[in-house]
Protein backbone atom coordinates (compact mmCIF):
# COMPACT_ATOMS: atom_id res chain seq x y z
CA UNK A 1 0.00 0.00 0.00
CA UNK A 2 1.44 3.58 -1.21
CA UNK A 3 1.37 5.76 2.04
CA UNK A 4 -0.80 8.67 0.93
CA UNK A 5 -1.62 9.78 4.72
CA UNK A 6 -3.85 8.29 7.02
CA UNK A 7 -6.10 5.32 6.15
CA UNK A 8 -10.22 5.77 6.34
CA UNK A 9 -13.02 3.17 6.18
CA UNK A 10 -12.76 2.68 2.75
CA UNK A 11 -9.17 1.12 3.27
CA UNK A 12 -10.34 -0.90 5.93
CA UNK A 13 -13.51 -2.51 4.37
CA UNK A 14 -11.56 -2.72 1.16
CA UNK A 15 -8.32 -4.12 1.74
CA UNK A 16 -7.45 -4.49 5.62
CA UNK A 17 -10.31 -6.81 6.95
CA UNK A 18 -8.92 -8.65 3.85
CA UNK A 19 -5.94 -8.88 4.72
CA UNK A 20 -6.32 -9.75 8.47
CA UNK A 21 -8.29 -12.90 7.41
CA UNK A 22 -5.57 -13.88 5.06
CA UNK A 23 -2.69 -13.58 7.81
CA UNK A 24 -4.65 -16.62 9.70
CA UNK A 25 -4.73 -18.74 6.38
CA UNK A 26 -1.13 -17.89 4.43
CA UNK A 27 2.31 -16.52 5.37
CA UNK A 28 1.83 -12.91 4.34
CA UNK A 29 4.03 -9.84 3.71
CA UNK A 30 2.77 -6.17 4.17
CA UNK A 31 4.94 -3.76 3.33
CA UNK A 32 4.82 0.42 2.76
CA UNK A 33 5.30 0.91 -0.98
CA UNK A 34 7.72 4.06 -0.20
CA UNK A 35 9.23 4.01 -4.07
CA UNK A 36 5.82 3.72 -5.51
CA UNK A 37 5.24 7.04 -3.89
CA UNK A 38 7.99 8.73 -5.44
CA UNK A 39 6.91 7.55 -9.07
CA UNK A 40 4.08 9.99 -8.78
CA UNK A 41 5.27 12.35 -5.76
CA UNK A 42 9.15 12.78 -6.38
CA UNK A 43 8.82 16.84 -6.45
CA UNK A 44 7.21 16.61 -2.83
CA UNK A 45 8.33 13.65 -0.55
CA UNK A 46 8.49 15.53 2.47
CA UNK A 47 5.43 13.66 4.27
CA UNK A 48 6.82 9.84 2.71
CA UNK A 49 8.54 9.63 5.95
CA UNK A 50 5.71 10.07 8.45
CA UNK A 51 2.77 9.25 6.52
CA UNK A 52 4.41 5.68 6.24
CA UNK A 53 4.77 5.28 9.99
CA UNK A 54 1.20 6.80 10.88
CA UNK A 55 0.16 4.26 7.95
CA UNK A 56 1.81 0.78 10.16
CA UNK A 57 0.42 2.28 12.94
CA UNK A 58 -3.11 2.24 11.46
CA UNK A 59 -2.54 -1.28 10.16
CA UNK A 60 -2.19 -2.51 13.39
CA UNK A 61 -4.86 -0.68 14.45
CA UNK A 62 -6.89 -2.56 12.55
CA UNK A 63 -5.67 -6.10 13.57
CA UNK A 64 -2.73 -6.73 11.62
CA UNK A 65 -0.76 -9.02 13.81
CA UNK A 66 3.42 -8.67 13.50
CA UNK A 67 3.68 -12.04 15.42
CA UNK A 68 1.53 -13.84 11.88
CA UNK A 69 2.99 -11.39 9.21
CA UNK A 70 5.71 -9.55 8.34
CA UNK A 71 5.55 -5.89 8.16
CA UNK A 72 8.34 -3.74 6.62
CA UNK A 73 8.83 -0.39 4.27
CA UNK A 74 10.02 -1.44 0.83
CA UNK A 75 12.92 0.93 0.54
CA UNK A 76 14.19 -0.80 3.32
CA UNK A 77 14.89 -4.08 1.83
CA UNK A 78 17.35 -2.85 -0.76
CA UNK A 79 17.05 -6.22 -2.53
CA UNK A 80 13.60 -4.72 -4.44
CA UNK A 81 15.55 -1.93 -6.28
CA UNK A 82 18.37 -4.69 -7.32
CA UNK A 83 15.68 -7.11 -8.64
CA UNK A 84 13.94 -4.49 -10.20
CA UNK A 85 17.21 -3.41 -12.24
CA UNK A 86 18.11 -6.48 -13.45
CA UNK A 87 14.43 -7.23 -14.83
CA UNK A 88 14.99 -4.11 -16.43
CA UNK A 89 17.43 -5.33 -18.59
CA UNK A 90 15.43 -7.46 -20.43
CA UNK A 91 12.14 -6.10 -20.37
CA UNK A 92 10.69 -4.33 -23.30
CA UNK A 93 10.03 -1.30 -23.44
CA UNK A 94 6.35 -1.90 -25.45
CA UNK A 95 5.43 -4.26 -22.44
CA UNK A 96 5.67 -1.14 -19.92
CA UNK A 97 4.09 0.96 -21.93
CA UNK A 98 1.00 -1.47 -22.84
CA UNK A 99 -0.13 -1.95 -18.98
CA UNK A 100 -3.50 -0.12 -18.71
CA UNK A 101 -3.07 1.88 -16.19
CA UNK A 102 0.26 3.46 -17.19
CA UNK A 103 -1.76 5.55 -20.02
CA UNK A 104 -4.87 5.95 -17.26
CA UNK A 105 -3.23 7.09 -14.36
CA UNK A 106 -0.87 9.68 -17.13
CA UNK A 107 -4.59 11.25 -17.62
CA UNK A 108 -6.16 10.89 -14.36
CA UNK A 109 -3.08 13.15 -13.35
CA UNK A 110 -2.18 15.18 -15.80
CA UNK A 111 -1.32 18.30 -13.50
CA UNK A 112 1.71 16.23 -13.20
CA UNK A 113 5.10 15.25 -15.42
CA UNK A 114 5.06 11.84 -15.32
CA UNK A 115 7.21 11.33 -18.04
CA UNK A 116 9.32 9.64 -16.19
CA UNK A 117 11.99 6.68 -16.33
CA UNK A 118 10.62 6.23 -12.51
CA UNK A 119 7.04 6.33 -13.37
CA UNK A 120 7.23 4.41 -16.91
CA UNK A 121 9.07 1.57 -14.74
CA UNK A 122 6.72 1.49 -11.69
CA UNK A 123 5.12 -2.14 -13.28
CA UNK A 124 8.36 -3.51 -13.35
CA UNK A 125 9.27 -2.50 -10.08
CA UNK A 126 5.72 -4.22 -8.39
CA UNK A 127 6.86 -7.61 -10.23
CA UNK A 128 9.86 -7.14 -8.50
CA UNK A 129 8.21 -6.29 -5.29
CA UNK A 130 5.90 -9.96 -5.83
CA UNK A 131 9.26 -11.98 -7.52
CA UNK A 132 11.68 -11.22 -4.78
CA UNK A 133 9.70 -13.38 -2.22
CA UNK A 134 8.47 -16.14 -4.68
CA UNK A 135 5.39 -15.32 -3.84
CA UNK A 136 2.69 -17.84 -5.70
CA UNK A 137 -0.56 -15.79 -4.47
CA UNK A 138 -1.54 -11.99 -4.67
CA UNK A 139 -4.68 -10.18 -3.55
CA UNK A 140 -5.95 -7.75 -5.78
CA UNK A 141 -8.70 -6.22 -7.50
CA UNK A 142 -9.81 -6.55 -10.89
CA UNK A 143 -8.41 -3.60 -12.26
CA UNK A 144 -4.97 -5.05 -10.81
CA UNK A 145 -4.76 -8.27 -12.69
CA UNK A 146 -3.57 -7.10 -15.65
CA UNK A 147 -0.47 -5.97 -13.39
CA UNK A 148 -0.22 -10.51 -12.26
CA UNK A 149 0.03 -11.17 -15.69
CA UNK A 150 2.26 -8.72 -16.58
CA UNK A 151 4.26 -10.38 -13.52
CA UNK A 152 3.72 -13.67 -15.06
CA UNK A 153 5.25 -12.89 -18.33
CA UNK A 154 8.20 -11.04 -16.45
CA UNK A 155 9.09 -14.67 -14.76
CA UNK A 156 8.57 -16.44 -17.67
CA UNK A 157 10.97 -14.30 -19.41
CA UNK A 158 13.77 -14.75 -16.91
CA UNK A 159 13.29 -18.32 -16.29
CA UNK A 160 13.42 -18.57 -19.99
CA UNK A 161 16.66 -16.47 -20.59
CA UNK A 162 18.47 -17.96 -17.71
CA UNK A 163 17.18 -20.57 -16.40
CA UNK A 164 19.41 -22.97 -18.39
CA UNK A 165 21.71 -24.94 -15.76
CA UNK A 166 24.43 -27.30 -16.87
CA UNK A 167 23.20 -30.99 -16.25
CA UNK A 168 19.62 -29.85 -15.24
CA UNK A 169 17.76 -33.28 -16.93
CA UNK A 170 20.37 -35.18 -14.84
CA UNK A 171 19.88 -32.91 -11.94
CA UNK A 172 15.89 -32.85 -12.17
CA UNK A 173 15.89 -37.12 -12.54
CA UNK A 174 17.99 -37.13 -9.20
CA UNK A 175 14.88 -34.63 -7.70
CA UNK A 176 12.48 -36.94 -9.16
CA UNK A 177 14.43 -39.93 -7.01
CA UNK A 178 14.22 -37.74 -3.63
CA UNK A 179 10.71 -38.43 -4.05
CA UNK A 180 10.35 -41.83 -3.37
CA UNK A 181 9.56 -44.66 -5.99
CA UNK A 182 5.40 -44.29 -5.56
CA UNK A 183 5.37 -40.42 -5.79
CA UNK A 184 7.85 -40.37 -8.16
CA UNK A 185 6.22 -42.74 -10.70
CA UNK A 186 3.22 -39.99 -10.18
CA UNK A 187 5.22 -37.27 -11.05
CA UNK A 188 6.63 -39.06 -14.17
CA UNK A 189 2.80 -40.12 -15.08
CA UNK A 190 1.54 -36.84 -14.70
CA UNK A 191 4.19 -35.21 -16.79
CA UNK A 192 3.83 -37.64 -19.41
CA UNK A 193 -0.09 -36.78 -19.82
CA UNK A 194 0.97 -32.92 -19.41
CA UNK A 195 3.33 -33.14 -21.99
CA UNK A 196 2.24 -35.29 -24.30
CA UNK A 197 -1.38 -35.12 -24.14
CA UNK A 198 -1.62 -31.42 -22.84
CA UNK A 199 -3.66 -32.62 -20.32
CA UNK A 200 -3.98 -29.32 -17.47
CA UNK A 201 -5.39 -31.43 -15.12
CA UNK A 202 -2.22 -33.25 -14.89
CA UNK A 203 -0.42 -30.18 -14.68
CA UNK A 204 -2.28 -29.03 -11.67
CA UNK A 205 -2.44 -32.45 -9.92
CA UNK A 206 1.92 -32.63 -10.62
CA UNK A 207 2.38 -29.11 -9.09
CA UNK A 208 -0.01 -29.88 -6.00
CA UNK A 209 2.10 -33.27 -5.53
CA UNK A 210 5.52 -30.91 -5.45
CA UNK A 211 4.21 -28.71 -3.44
CA UNK A 212 3.77 -31.51 -0.37
CA UNK A 213 7.11 -32.60 -0.78
CA UNK A 214 9.07 -32.08 2.54
CA UNK A 215 11.98 -33.38 1.39
CA UNK A 216 12.70 -31.72 -1.52
CA UNK A 217 15.32 -28.04 -1.23
CA UNK A 218 13.47 -25.39 -2.74
CA UNK A 219 16.14 -26.03 -5.52
CA UNK A 220 15.15 -29.31 -6.58
CA UNK A 221 11.17 -28.09 -5.95
CA UNK A 222 11.92 -25.33 -9.13
CA UNK A 223 14.44 -27.56 -11.36
CA UNK A 224 11.46 -30.10 -11.16
CA UNK A 225 8.70 -27.12 -11.64
CA UNK A 226 10.61 -26.26 -14.88
CA UNK A 227 11.37 -30.04 -16.02
CA UNK A 228 7.52 -30.62 -15.98
CA UNK A 229 6.76 -27.99 -17.99
CA UNK A 230 9.17 -29.06 -20.01
CA UNK A 231 11.39 -25.72 -19.68
CA UNK A 232 14.42 -25.49 -17.43
CA UNK A 233 15.13 -24.69 -14.04
CA UNK A 234 12.35 -22.02 -12.54
CA UNK A 235 14.05 -19.67 -10.70
CA UNK A 236 11.74 -17.20 -10.37
CA UNK A 237 7.86 -18.23 -9.48
CA UNK A 238 4.84 -16.84 -11.28
CA UNK A 239 2.36 -15.89 -9.27
CA UNK A 240 -1.43 -16.03 -9.39
CA UNK A 241 -4.45 -13.38 -8.72
CA UNK A 242 -6.37 -13.73 -5.40
CA UNK A 243 -9.24 -11.86 -6.82
CA UNK A 244 -10.52 -9.76 -3.75
CA UNK A 245 -14.33 -8.03 -3.52
CA UNK A 246 -14.61 -4.33 -4.03
CA UNK A 247 -15.17 -2.36 -1.31
CA UNK A 248 -18.47 -2.25 -0.01
CA UNK A 249 -17.99 1.17 1.89
CA UNK A 250 -20.06 4.20 0.76
CA UNK A 251 -18.58 7.64 1.41
CA UNK A 252 -20.58 10.96 2.99
CA UNK A 253 -21.93 11.43 -0.50
CA UNK A 254 -23.00 8.43 -1.73
CA UNK A 255 -20.17 7.45 -4.32
CA UNK A 256 -16.95 5.44 -3.56
CA UNK A 257 -15.41 6.68 -0.63
CA UNK A 258 -12.07 8.21 -1.31
CA UNK A 259 -9.79 11.19 -0.34
CA UNK A 260 -9.66 12.37 -3.89
CA UNK A 261 -13.83 12.85 -3.39
CA UNK A 262 -13.29 14.21 0.15
CA UNK A 263 -16.40 12.09 1.54
CA UNK A 264 -14.04 9.90 3.92
CA UNK A 265 -14.39 8.96 7.59
CA UNK A 266 -10.65 8.13 8.85
CA UNK A 267 -9.71 5.61 10.87
CA UNK A 268 -8.52 7.54 13.92
CA UNK A 269 -10.99 10.62 13.30
CA UNK A 270 -12.19 11.17 16.93
CA UNK A 271 -15.98 9.97 17.61
CA UNK A 272 -17.52 13.88 18.00
CA UNK A 273 -16.45 14.94 14.33
CA UNK A 274 -17.35 11.21 13.14
CA UNK A 275 -20.99 11.80 14.73
CA UNK A 276 -20.75 16.04 13.00
CA UNK A 277 -19.65 14.28 9.41
CA UNK A 278 -22.88 11.70 9.79
CA UNK A 279 -25.26 14.05 10.85
CA UNK A 280 -24.96 16.75 8.63
CA UNK A 281 -23.83 14.15 5.58
CA UNK A 282 -26.79 15.06 2.81
CA UNK A 283 -30.03 12.88 2.64
CA UNK A 284 -33.07 12.48 0.02
CA UNK A 285 -33.47 16.01 -1.86
CA UNK A 286 -36.72 14.85 -1.82
CA UNK A 287 -37.11 15.36 1.97
CA UNK A 288 -37.08 19.15 2.46
CA UNK A 289 -39.22 18.86 5.21
CA UNK A 290 -39.66 16.68 8.39
CA UNK A 291 -43.41 16.00 7.03
CA UNK A 292 -42.20 14.81 3.47
CA UNK A 293 -41.87 11.06 2.91
CA UNK A 294 -38.59 9.84 1.01
CA UNK A 295 -37.10 6.97 -0.78
CA UNK A 296 -34.05 5.12 0.68
CA UNK A 297 -32.97 4.10 -2.48
CA UNK A 298 -31.84 8.11 -3.22
CA UNK A 299 -30.66 8.97 -0.04
CA UNK A 300 -26.41 8.72 0.46
CA UNK A 301 -27.16 7.17 3.73
CA UNK A 302 -29.11 3.85 2.85
CA UNK A 303 -25.54 2.35 1.50
CA UNK A 304 -24.10 2.90 4.99
CA UNK A 305 -27.28 1.52 7.03
CA UNK A 306 -26.44 -1.74 4.39
CA UNK A 307 -22.99 -2.07 5.94
CA UNK A 308 -23.69 -1.18 9.30
CA UNK A 309 -27.39 -2.14 10.10
CA UNK A 310 -29.42 -5.77 10.43
CA UNK A 311 -32.72 -6.28 8.44
CA UNK A 312 -35.17 -5.30 11.28
CA UNK A 313 -33.42 -1.87 11.15
CA UNK A 314 -33.45 -1.16 7.79
CA UNK A 315 -37.00 -2.42 7.78
CA UNK A 316 -37.44 0.29 10.09
CA UNK A 317 -35.91 2.79 7.95
CA UNK A 318 -37.57 1.89 5.05
CA UNK A 319 -40.83 2.35 6.86
CA UNK A 320 -40.45 5.22 8.86
CA UNK A 321 -38.33 7.41 5.31
CA UNK A 322 -41.45 6.29 3.17
CA UNK A 323 -44.19 7.24 5.17
CA UNK A 324 -42.09 10.29 6.92
CA UNK A 325 -42.51 8.64 10.43
CA UNK A 326 -39.34 8.94 11.53
CA UNK A 327 -37.02 12.66 10.51
CA UNK A 328 -33.55 12.18 9.01
CA UNK A 329 -31.50 12.25 12.24
CA UNK A 330 -33.75 9.54 13.40
CA UNK A 331 -32.54 7.56 10.05
CA UNK A 332 -28.75 8.55 10.68
CA UNK A 333 -28.13 7.69 14.28
CA UNK A 334 -28.07 3.24 13.70
CA UNK A 335 -24.88 4.41 11.16
CA UNK A 336 -23.35 6.55 13.95
CA UNK A 337 -23.76 3.93 16.81
CA UNK A 338 -22.54 1.42 13.94
CA UNK A 339 -19.61 3.00 12.64
CA UNK A 340 -18.58 4.25 16.58
CA UNK A 341 -18.72 0.91 17.58
CA UNK A 342 -16.69 -0.49 14.84
CA UNK A 343 -13.94 2.25 15.30
CA UNK A 344 -13.55 2.46 19.21
CA UNK A 345 -11.00 -0.93 19.39
CA UNK A 346 -8.86 0.62 16.51
CA UNK A 347 -8.46 3.91 18.09
CA UNK A 348 -7.62 2.62 21.34
CA UNK A 349 -4.93 0.26 19.60
CA UNK A 350 -3.71 3.20 17.95
CA UNK A 351 -3.07 5.35 20.78
CA UNK A 352 -0.74 2.14 22.25
CA UNK A 353 1.22 2.40 19.31
CA UNK A 354 0.88 6.29 18.80
CA UNK A 355 2.51 6.53 22.61
CA UNK A 356 5.17 4.08 21.57
CA UNK A 357 7.09 5.16 18.57
CA UNK A 358 10.05 2.72 19.61
CA UNK A 359 7.53 0.25 19.72
CA UNK A 360 6.49 0.52 16.46
CA UNK A 361 9.91 1.20 14.98
CA UNK A 362 11.00 -2.38 16.12
CA UNK A 363 8.24 -4.27 14.99
CA UNK A 364 9.19 -2.88 11.22
CA UNK A 365 12.56 -3.39 12.14
CA UNK A 366 11.82 -7.17 12.54
CA UNK A 367 9.36 -7.13 9.30
CA UNK A 368 12.46 -5.84 7.33
CA UNK A 369 14.61 -8.50 9.13
CA UNK A 370 11.98 -11.33 8.08
CA UNK A 371 11.60 -9.85 4.36
CA UNK A 372 15.20 -9.47 3.60
CA UNK A 373 16.03 -12.72 4.76
CA UNK A 374 13.68 -14.13 2.04
CA UNK A 375 14.43 -11.62 -0.55
CA UNK A 376 18.38 -12.35 -0.44
CA UNK A 377 17.19 -15.88 -1.10
CA UNK A 378 16.14 -15.02 -4.10
CA UNK A 379 18.64 -12.73 -5.24
CA UNK A 380 21.54 -15.18 -4.62
CA UNK A 381 19.69 -17.18 -7.35
CA UNK A 382 19.15 -14.63 -9.44
CA UNK A 383 23.06 -13.25 -9.58
CA UNK A 384 24.21 -16.99 -9.64
CA UNK A 385 21.95 -17.55 -13.06
CA UNK A 386 22.41 -14.09 -14.78
CA UNK A 387 26.54 -14.76 -13.91
CA UNK A 388 26.93 -11.68 -11.53
CA UNK A 389 28.23 -14.09 -8.49
CA UNK A 390 31.54 -13.65 -7.74
CA UNK A 391 32.38 -15.62 -4.31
Amino acid sequence: MRPTGNLHLGHYHGVLKNWIRLQHEYECLFFVADWHALTTHYDNPGQIRQNSIEMVIDWLAAGVDPKLSAIFIQSQVPEHAELHLLLSMFTPLGWLERVPTYKDQQEKLNEKDLSTYGFLGYPLLQSADILIYRANLVPVGEDQVPHIEFTREIARRFNFLYGREPDFEQKAEAAIRKMGSKKARLYDELRTRYQEQGEEDALEAARALLNEQQNLSMGDRERLFGYLEGSSKMILVEPQEMLTEASRMPGLDGQKMSKSYQNTISLRENPEEVTRKLRTMPTDPARVRRTDPGEPSRCPVWPLHEVYSDDSVRDWVKQGCTSAGIGCLECKQPVIDGILRELSPMQERARHYAESPSLVRNLIEDGCEKARELARDTMRDVREAMGLQYD
